[in-house]
């Protein structure tokens, strides 16, 4: 007796079930919701600012109480509308923020929008210089550390990377400027560039306030030459804290890598150890390094203040300094504002990277 076993339907057929795609949005969806994410992220920001800022008095009282008649002082109260009720200056405020008006320096009467614009360049180029270093050091010695794992290598870099996010900054800018600038006197001690350096620079037409940039721009080769000697310890002394980070980072997904079945396969066919790593290891382990980088920006943001201050680099730190000393709060929460939206932008797109490398990446 036969037996007739009906074969199951197949896809030709018709009959299965249709399967539903299952995941997250796609890649317009993602980089539109990471985008609208900036607008609250920075509402909340300046919100806090600006009730933190009022908590000790209104600015005019904070920067120039005691130093004026009473009179005069509450004459300026009044012109500036600071004896409104605080919820009216602050949706005032907002609506001043829209159209890109920050208000004025209280200390040395200057358009805050000017003031950012003038020293906002002298930060990013620090950040930006300071980032490289930070690659150009943690990459590779992380590498180095994960082929290397659990010799002596590793353990000296693994001390290092500890010692340099460890250090703070502005301790380890003076060891560089009693190292390089005193002792040996290799690079200036502070400064962006000489006073004759500085004035070329700044003479250009439509200068962009990056150094090394106007200098290129120009064809001055002297004055980028000491744009650079300028620019070296500044940079290290910023770059090694994020320099460290990377180092582990890199360290810690390169090896797990490096456990994965096609790369012990690619031993097995004789592949050389240096292309394993280099190649086949560390592209995997890119996007930790590249998603962790726009959390490194603010960090490098922050640390710019102590650097700036350590160095005499005048840039948006430098100045924060002074504003504060001054009491000058005005400028300060413009500072402040601009500083979250690096930080906000910056994560946006750094996202949006790593949204573009790794398809796994969606809401």
């Amino acid at each position: 007796m036969t037996t007739l076993i009906e074969a199951p339907p197949s896809d030709a057929d018709g009959l299965l079930p249709s399967k539903k795609k299952t995941g997250g949005g796609g890649l317009g969806q993602y980089m539109i919701i990471r985008f609208l994410l900036i607008i609250p992220t920075i509402f909340i920001l300046v919100t806090m600012v600006f009730f933190l800022m009022r908590i000790t008095g209104d600015p005019i009282t904070a920067a120039l109480g005691g130093r004026l008649p009473p009179d005069q002082l509450q004459e300026r109260i009044h012109a500036a509308g600071y004896d409104r009720p605080v919820f009216v200056q602050y949706f005032e405020y907002l609506a001043q923020l829209v159209t890109g008006n920050f208000g004025t320096t209280l200390s040395d009467n200057r358009r805050v929008v000017e003031m950012l614009a003038t020293y906002g360049s002298a930060t990013l180029e620090l950040t930006v210089n300071a980032l490289i270093v930070a690659l150009l050091v943690g990459i590779p010695l992380g590498m180095v550390a994960a082929h290397r794992r659990d010799h002596a290598p590793d353990a000296v870099l693994r001390v290092f990377a500890i010692l340099c996010y460890a250090t703070p900054v502005f301790f380890a800018g003076l060891l560089l400027k009693l190292t390089f600038s005193v002792w040996l006197g290799w690079l200036p001690v502070a400064g962006r560039a000489r006073t004759s350096s500085e004035l070329a620079l700044t003479g250009l037409q439509a200068p962009t306030g990056i150094y090394w940039l106007d200098a290129v721009r120009s064809g001055n080769m002297a004055a980028l030459g000491d744009v650079m000697a300028h620019a070296v310890l500044p940079a290290v002394a910023l770059g090694l804290l994020t320099a460290g980070i990377f180092l582990r980072l890199v360290r810690t997904n390169v090896i797990g890598t490096l456990g994965r079945d096609y790369i012990e396969a690619g031993r097995s066919r004789g592949v050389s150890e240096y292309r394993l790593v280099t190649k086949h290891a560390f592209k995997p382990a890119l996007i930790p390094i590249i998603t962790v980088m726009g959390l490194q920006i603010a960090v490098l943001l922050g640390g710019a203040v102590l650097t700036e201050t350590t160095f005499e680099w005048k840039g948006l730190g430098y100045q924060l300094v002074n504003y504060l000393t001054a009491r000058d709060f005005v400028a300060v929460q413009g500072i402040v504002v601009l500083l979250a939206v690096i930080v906000a932008v910056t994560n946006f797109i750094v996202d949006v990277v790593a949204a573009l490398i790794d398809p796994r990446v969606r809401y």
